[in-house]
């Protein structure tokens, strides 16, 4: 599962990535590390995983990951091939969740390609271009199930209807996302066409340093704008974040969170979004060999969460015994917990929570 890092040139997504990159000098718990160039694997914070391992005590601990890519900078026109556009919107498609970095700070030194900043408008600017996009998408369709529907065909006919949906949607600049339609509808006809615009969206606000805790005039211009998407928005002084991994010591960085009012680096808040942004929640196993947060779908059952550690581990499910974090937290140990009569045996049809910690019995 991977999330996209958008917007136009110069708004600081390449130096939000970098900042990203170099998590590992933040604190042993977001070591990161670059797949490709403009791929890279990044932990997700988690202080339960922390807590399970003063418990614990293993050898190892590893913790959730998600993938971020920096995609190139978008230009007018991106949707007709102009600048980077098809590399753009190709890389776009290929992701879960756009990550959409917009420029909140004034800064005579760093030029804006349309020469004021205005976050609304370059907002506006990408969500044209990827709805012109996804116009493209509806209307290529439309033509293949147009003739189907012709003919009589009551699948192709509904198919036609919905289409239609789209179209005057996009044509009236609303994402796809944003367009009411049957659940049903959407999982049979929208989905499978994977439209730029549906995809799960948060607005990075990047900010200067003074605006890092409390946001500005900008942000809440961007709040105000997005308020109807059901969208998170992130504030983030991204030139600031990366100032802050450059610093030798976890003390030194501390300090200087604390002197910006902020309890954490606000990266940390941007990856946990990402995390749940792309619908995805943890389990952990908790032994002396390792403790391990994993991740799964929310909504996943016990027998696919199993499959997330060994696709054996799901096809021999027999069951799973689970301790809810709190209770693991409260009683110290799992033999307390078991003691406490805390511990639950679930079978196949059990849904997992986030934070359980699991353990399998299964057989091949």
């Amino acid at each position: 599962m991977k999330a996209g890092i958008v917007g136009l040139p110069n708004v600081g997504k390449s130096t939000l990535f970098n900042c990203l990159s170099n998590a590992k000098a933040q604190s042993a718990n977001f070591p990161f590390c670059t797949i490709e160039p403009n791929i890279g694997v990044v932990n997700v914070p988690d202080a339960r995983l922390q807590k399970l391992e003063a418990l614990v005590d293993p050898e190892r601990v590893l913790p959730a990951t998600v993938e971020i890519v920096d995609i190139a900078g978008l230009v007018k026109g991106a949707s007709k091939g102009e600048g980077l556009g098809n590399q753009f919107l190709g890389n776009i498609r290929e992701t879960d969740a756009i990550l959409h970095v917009l420029r909140c700070f004034n800064d005579d030194n760093i030029i804006h390609v349309d020469g004021s900043v205005d976050p609304i408008r370059d907002k506006e600017t990408i969500d044209m271009e990827l709805q012109l996009k996804d116009l493209e998408t509806v209307d290529k369709k439309l033509d293949k199930v147009k003739r189907a529907a012709k003919t009589g065909n009551k699948e192709a006919q509904k198919e036609e209807a919905v289409l239609l949906k789209l179209k005057t949607g996009l044509e009236a600049g609303t994402s796809v996302r944003a367009i009411e339609l049957f659940k049903d509808d959407r999982e049979e006809f929208v989905k499978p066409l994977q439209f730029i615009t549906d995809k799960p969206v948060m607005y990075v606000c990047n900010v200067d340093e003074d605006a890092a805790a409390t946001g500005n005039e900008y942000v809440d211009r961007v709040k105000a704008a997005v308020a109807q998407e059901d969208a998170e928005v992130v504030v983030l002084a991204v030139g600031t974040e990366a100032d802050i991994t450059e610093l030798e010591t976890y003390e030194e960085r501390q300090m200087f969170l604390e002197d910006l009012g902020l309890e954490e680096p606000g990266s940390a808040k941007l990856i946990r979004g990402a995390y749940k942004l792309l619908n995805l929640e943890t389990y952990f196993t908790a032994g002396v060999k390792e403790v391990r947060a994993w991740t799964i779908p929310v909504g996943a059952t016990a027998p696919q969460a199993a499959g997330v550690i060994h696709t054996d581990f799901e096809k021999g499910f027999i069951r799973a015994e689970v301790i809810a974090y709190n209770d693991y937290v409260q009683f110290g140990s799992e033999a307390k917990v078991k003691e406490a009569g805390k511990m639950r045996v679930e079978g196949k049809e059990y849904i997992v929570k986030d934070g359980d910690v699991m353990h399998f019995r299964f057989n091949v």
